[in-house]
């Protein structure tokens, strides 16, 4: 499968591909996944330097990748298919879109086999998703820590989505913002709106003051 390359400016389509385009992992590029925390003493990013990181990374998705062990982002085309997801193994799904149109997911369109949590986001700079940082996180995490594999998607897997796997990677593994988006654009371009922005960035101020009294 190749990846779609949609020309500057554009988000990833999910109707680009009729077949299933999914990105894993490979075994030699495992530990890119620790995402070394050369930044992690860093000062917290401005709006600025945050987009210009955002946007220096290839854009490129599928319609599912492996953006940390056993963790996956992506979009609805991926979500609805129950096949596909099987085929990953995927055990657990978080969906940022919850009850909007494009995303039917629920606990009875899984069934019994998979767990479901979602997140009623809307992908506007005016929605708040930190109250979903942390249970969301909390989700990932007990999921993966009992060695089940975790699809989190929105209605294309580049702004709701990815917000909520940049606050799992800083609640749950310690990395700084700048850290946890290059650990993800490294299999996946993703770009949450100004607002989610804004809101990681304070969540980034928040664990960093949190951690430098722990040091203390």
């Amino acid at each position: 499968m190749t990846d779609t390359k949609p020309t500057t400016g554009a988000a990833c389509d999910p109707q680009d591909s009729e077949q299933r385009n999914v990105g894993g992992t490979d075994p030699e590029e495992e530990e890119k996944c620790t995402c070394a925390t050369e930044d992690s003493q860093r000062e917290i990013p401005s709006l600025q330097e945050l987009e210009e990181v955002l946007h220096s990374a290839p854009r490129s998705c599928r319609h599912a990748d492996e953006v940390w062990p056993n963790l996956y982002l992506g979009d609805m085309f991926m979500s609805h298919d129950k096949l596909g997801l099987w085929q990953l193994g995927v055990t657990h799904v978080l969906n940022a879109a919850h009850g909007k149109l494009c995303c039917k997911g629920s606990d009875d369109f899984y069934g019994t086999t998979v767990k479901y949590y979602g997140v009623p986001a809307n992908d506007l700079p005016t929605f708040d998703l930190s109250p979903f940082f942390y249970p969301a996180a909390e989700f990932i995490h007990q999921a993966l820590t009992s060695g089940g594999k975790v699809f989190v998607h929105c209605a294309v897997g580049v702004s709701r989505s990815a917000a909520l796997v940049l606050a799992y990677l800083m609640i749950h593994h310690r990395l700084s913002l700048m850290a946890s988006a290059r650990c993800v654009q490294q299999k996946r371009w993703i770009f949450p709106n100004r607002g989610f922005q804004r809101q990681l960035i304070a969540l980034d101020r928040k664990l960093h003051d949190e951690r430098l009294k722990e040091a203390k």
